[in-house]
Formats: structure tokens, C-alpha cells, sequence
């Protein structure tokens, strides 16, 4: 994290308490993610029980979310894509911390990869790419790729509010395969600095995540107005560097195929608007196909759109 951003934004600051207790629970996350595969698994059972069936955490919103994107569906389906969402999102968070001390062999054995011959030819002929990704399944994992292709992986992420101890938690987990983690507010600066100095890198960017109300693209998504960061079609256009998509599925409990799909080859050919129209588009077919591995928790849909904001279709 930038060290002048708890200065800038209070948001970003810790106390002397608060900031021993984050390093305890960091510290307990670390050792918990030394327990094997079956006793985590056991666990993530155990925690969905509390979190569906005692807590309902986010249950309203999650419910919601589906009933919107999904008006064609039963109440009780939904209700059951509901239950199938919170028993991966439960394992979601705990491989999600089981990744800070997995083992390269561990990984190769629990996620592969498709995708990257095409990948490689960028590289070959010099041109960095743009990677979209989506809360589906197990992004956090994709961290991996960096030991499969020749590009520096830049990993666009938010800062954590008020924790550093899990920040740095985190930030271990997704950068030790090589890859570098770059907080949003120096998304485009530091990409453009790299275009300059003909490094090829694959910006990665989790493009689904929610935007303040005042960005300048506003569009339908899963039947409803929202808000994208238009960063990427900006990058994009500036560069013309080709936009991947990136698809991860679920081939058994802790195992994943993450494929990378050619979304746009010539950035600079198509309207820059046409990029993530392509993208929002793929992500509504996967949610289509796999819906309870979404992130339905998230308030995606949280802002309204200001007025003098057109809403691109």
C-alpha cells in the first residue's frame, strides 16, 4: 500500500489496538493455512452451516441480487442457487487463505491452464496484454499463471482499509509466484510506464468490481443499471494492447481450469466502449451457465445513476 494513503484518507488508518489485533488474526490466518486440504474442507462445511442456515449472512442481498438477474426463475430455484453460492463461497475464502503457504506442487495439482499459446505469441512480438477477470469461482488462485507465461503480471487490486497486517497477508499470497500487486490509484500510470519502457505485462484487473457512482460508464448488467471502471477501455485504446478474458470453472472441490480468451486483438480498431460491452457480455453468459459461483454477496448494484450520465447499450 502507497505509505502516504492512511495519511491522505482516514479510511486507511489504524489505531495501536485495532492494528495488534489485525496482527493476531493475520498471524492465526497464516497458521491456519498450513492445515491440509481435508481438515479445511471440514471446516468450510461447518462455516457454511453457521453462515447459511444460522446467520444468513447476506442472505437478503444475495437473494435480491438473484431475483434481478434471474426474474424468469422460481423463487425456489433461486433460493437453491442461493444455498449452492454460499457452499463454494465458504470454500472460496478458505482456499483464499490456504493459498498464502500452498507449495508450488500443490498448485500444479489443483489448477491448470488454457489458453496461453496465445499469450506466448503476444509476448513473442513484444505486446503486453490486458487481462479482464471476474468474481467467479476462485480468481484469487490465477495468481499462479505467473509461472506459465513470460509476462509480468500486474495485479490491480484495492488497498485494505484500516489493516496492514492483512494487507501484507494478502499481498504475499498473490505476488509470491512473481507477479507484482499495484493499488488502483496507480493503475494507468504505472501500465503506461511499462508500455513506454517496452516491457511486456498482463494487467489484471477483477473489472466487475464496483466504481464510485460518478464513472463515466454506466450500463446494463444482469438487468440492472451499474457502474464500470472505464480504466480498462481507456488503457486499452491508449495502448492497443489485445484484452484477454479470463474464465475459471470449477472441475472438483479445490480444483479449477482458468482458460484465457481472446476478447480484442486491436483495441484502437473498435469503438473503446465496445470493450467492456464485449466483456460485460461474456461475464452475463458464464453467470448464466454457473451462476452459484458468482460473488452475490457483493452490493454490486449499490449506486444509482447520477443524472448527465448517459447509460451506454
Amino acid at each position: 500500500m502507497d505509505d502516504n494513503l492512511a495519511l491522505k484518507d482516514k479510511r486507511y488508518s489504524e489505531g495501536f489496538l485495532k492494528k495488534n489485533l489485525n496482527r493476531l488474526l493475520a498471524g492465526f490466518m497464516f497458521l491456519f493455512s498450513l492445515l491440509p486440504f481435508p481438515v479445511i474442507f471440514l471446516i468450510s462445511d461447518f462455516l457454511y452451516f453457521l453462515i447459511y442456515h444460522v446467520f444468513g449472512y447476506r442472505k437478503k442481498v444475495v437473494l435480491e441480487n438473484l431475483h434481478y438477474a434471474f426474474p424468469e426463475k422460481s423463487e425456489t430455484e433461486r433460493t437453491k442457487i442461493a444455498a449452492r453460492f454460499f457452499r463454494h463461497f465458504t470454500d472460496l475464502m478458505l482456499e483464499s487463505i490456504k493459498l498464502h503457504s500452498m507449495s508450488e506442487k500443490q498448485m500444479e495439482k489443483r489448477i491448470t491452464f488454457e489458453g496461453l499459446d496465445t499469450i506466448d505469441e503476444c509476448y513473442q512480438k513484444g505486446k503486453s496484454i490486458i487481462v479482464l477477470a471476474m468474481h467467479h469461482n476462485n480468481w484469487e488462485w490465477c495468481s499462479f499463471a505467473q509461472t506459465k507465461i513470460k509476462h509480468l503480471i500486474l495485479m490491480i487490486y484495492n488497498p485494505v482499509r484500516g489493516n496492514q497486517a492483512m494487507e501484507k497477508f494478502l499481498l504475499h499470497s498473490r505476488e509470491k509466484w512473481g507477479g507484482k500487486c499495484i493499488p488502483v490509484h496507480q493503475s494507468a500510470r504505472v501500465a503506461l510506464h511499462f508500455h513506454r519502457e517496452k516491457i511486456p505485462t498482463a494487467l489484471w484487473l477483477g473489472a466487475d468490481q464496483t466504481p464510485a457512482a460518478t464513472s463515466k460508464f454506466w450500463t446494463v448488467f444482469l438487468n440492472r443499471e451499474a457502474p464500470f471502471f472505464s480504466g480498462p477501455e481507456k488503457i486499452a485504446e491508449k495502448t492497443n494492447q489485445p484484452v484477454f478474458f479470463q474464465h475459471v470453472t470449477k472441475t472438483g472441490r479445490g480444483r479449477y481450469l482458468a482458460r484465457f480468451i481472446l476478447l480484442i486483438e486491436n483495441p484502437k480498431e473498435i469503438d473503446s466502449k465496445e470493450i467492456l460491452r464485449a466483456y460485460i457480455r461474456k461475464m452475463e453468459k458464464v453467470i448464466g451457465k454457473e451462476p452459484e459461483f458468482y460473488l452475490w454477496s457483493h452490493r454490486r448494484w449499490k449506486h444509482k445513476r447520477p443524472e448527465g450520465i448517459p447509460l451506454s447499450l
